[in-house]
């Protein structure tokens, strides 16, 4: 793991925009389609900004949550709504969108229509996550319902999740899927994030799902 400090969140906001950028232009040289997965949430919304008017070929960019709440993009819970607001504009209206949701009472009923288009974009090229202050990314939550098969080396692509706390089911990229990108960046805010972050690593990640997916990634910091 790389830790990289920043002076404020605007610097790391742009400087982050541009590792992406970056990493995804690498990966567009060597491949015929690539992978972006990012995070739901209002943190990355300025990062989406950044990366929506970078010159890239956003025509052979799969662009994909981490994870999503199981509600339609009607829903203002919809992390999908804010995807098309604020990253699928601009250059980047012309990535491809994978679905996270699909008409089914429950996620489980839509795992088998959205699995088959995950199975032909992975690996991820690019991956942005955040973190929560109880050490969750993605919905990869503590005492989270799947927890287990979701961070098991045999863990299929999709995972349907119920956690204390979350309204919805939710449907998440597995551990094994989220680790397994060729780029891994996390960004964090905030002095109560670092300490998680620093408590993350000496944890199990049954307890500290974060710490599945650490090795080897960027984490991006500023208070």
């Amino acid at each position: 793991m790389e830790f990289i400090e920043y002076p404020d969140r605007d610097m790391l906001i742009l400087d982050l925009a541009n590792q992406i950028a970056d990493d995804l232009g690498h990966a567009l040289h060597h491949k015929e389609r690539v992978t972006l997965s990012v995070p739901g949430g209002t943190t990355p919304g300025p990062v989406f900004d950044e990366l929506s008017s970078v010159d890239l070929d956003w025509g052979r960019v799969n662009v994909c949550l981490n994870d999503e709440r199981w509600v339609p993009e009607t829903s203002e819970r919809s992390n999908t709504t804010l995807l098309r607001q604020r990253l699928l504009v601009h250059k980047a209206a012309k990535a491809k969108l994978l679905p996270m949701y699909a008409p089914f009472d429950t996620p489980e009923d839509g795992l088998a229509s959205l699995e088959p288009a995950f199975q032909k974009s992975l690996p991820i090229d690019v991956l942005m996550v955040g973190m929560g202050a109880d050490m969750h990314t993605a919905s990869l939550f503590p005492g989270a319902d799947q927890l287990e098969l979701a961070l098991s080396p045999n863990s299929p692509i999709l995972v349907a999740m119920r956690a204390p706390g979350a309204p919805e089911p939710r449907i998440t990229l597995s551990a094994k899927v989220l680790n397994g990108a060729i780029a891994k960046h996390v960004v964090i805010f905030g002095d109560e994030k670092r300490a998680a972050l620093d408590k993350a690593s000496t944890l199990d990640p049954m307890d500290a799902p974060i710490n599945s997916i650490l090795s080897g990634a960027k984490v991006h910091w500023a208070k």
